[in-house]
């Protein structure tokens, strides 16, 4: 990086491709433990979830080397911590411990470093026990109010939450929810 020109990091789309993660209908989970910084720090943000070990650390220090986060760090850490922390994060390049993370809201939970992966698998296999296509619904509506008006957004759940209805999983939920019994979702 210390090389590139602003032609080149432009021409080649530097970073652009990190996008993508966003872009996954399954749900992505990040289990940090240890120090997520600059990119890392981005990366897991760019998580559904995030779960870490107590000794993790965040922190945008781009700063120190004269840069600032590239793969929309500011914006993403604003929307997640707000614009107080956000600027003395980003703007002294200090870090955050996982305690203050999980408090300002970056992060779902916090673990003991040995039950970190544990966890962090159990809550994929919980949200796997759900029907695929619904699961991607209730994605796209909740990453839908970052990118959206309130009235925009109401207006997209509303649209995904009587689209369940037309499937047969949504038919399925309920009938388990009354039957008491296993699902068997066929993800349509």
């Amino acid at each position: 990086m210390q090389n590139q020109t602003p032609q080149d990091c432009y021409s080649q789309k530097f970073l652009s491709h990190w996008d993508q993660l966003t872009q996954v209908k399954k749900p992505v989970i990040a289990a940090v433990n240890g120090y997520a910084l600059s990119e890392g720090c981005q990366l897991a943000m760019m998580c559904d979830i995030i779960y870490t070990g107590e000794k993790a650390q965040f922190g945008q220090p781009e700063i120190l080397l004269q840069t600032i986060p590239g793969a929309r760090g500011t914006h993403r850490l604003t929307q997640a911590v707000g614009k107080s922390l956000a600027m003395e994060i980003v703007l002294t390049g200090d870090r955050i411990s996982a305690q203050e993370a999980k408090q300002a809201g970056l992060l779902s939970k916090t673990f003991p470093v040995e039950k970190l992966v544990e966890e962090a698998i159990h809550c994929a296999e919980k949200i796997a026990s759900n029907s695929k296509i619904i699961t991607a619904m209730a994605k796209e509506s909740v990453n839908a109010a970052f990118q959206m008006t309130l009235t925009e957004g109401n207006k997209l759940e509303k649209k995904l939450f009587y689209s369940t209805f037309a499937t047969d999983d949504q038919r399925e939920g309920m009938a388990v929810f009354v039957e008491k019994r296993k699902a068997n979702f066929k993800d349509h």
